[in-house]
């Protein structure tokens, strides 16, 4: 189900639209929270509030949280990662990123056009909480459209 939004433009820099009133339809399920576990706070509030802002359901995939280097590694060598978790470190490592999957029509999607909606709500949360985040779906060299990250 895809709820109704009321949006307000408000005075931020750039004309960000922020909520004035959402539908609180969707929730995160015990395995998505539990797959949150050791993600820095301002990055699960983030996620908290585009989960309540967001017309598309979402949640956390496996790995989508915080992770080891030995997780990080393994999702190298199965060529899921571009980073080795040693050498080159993943944002996932510190609980400074959180990875998505969009939810339609009762299962994982991973269309781009799906994933960009919900990634939008992620980066209007992060602006109305006051958090720079970047998300992978607009990086130059290589789109990683399920990726979101804060940025120090």
């Amino acid at each position: 189900m895809i709820s109704t939004l009321l949006l307000l433009v408000t005075t931020l820099p750039g004309n960000w639209v922020l909520p004035l009133e959402f539908d609180m339809t969707y929730a995160f399920s015990d395995r998505s929270k539990d797959r949150m576990v050791g993600v820095d706070q301002r990055l699960i509030a983030v996620a908290n509030l585009a989960l309540q802002i967001s017309p598309i359901d979402f949640g956390i995939p496996q790995h989508g949280g915080l992770r080891t280097a030995e997780e990080q590694r393994e999702l190298w060598e199965r060529k899921l990662s571009q980073l080795d978790g040693h050498k080159h470190k993943s944002y996932h490592q510190s609980g400074k990123a959180l990875d998505f999957y969009a939810y339609v029509n009762g299962r994982a999607s991973w269309d781009q056009k799906h994933m960009a909606i919900v990634a939008a709500s992620f980066l209007q949360a992060g602006c109305a909480l006051g958090y720079k985040l970047q998300w992978g779906g607009l990086w130059k060299n290589y789109k990683d459209f399920p990726h979101v990250q804060l940025v120090e």
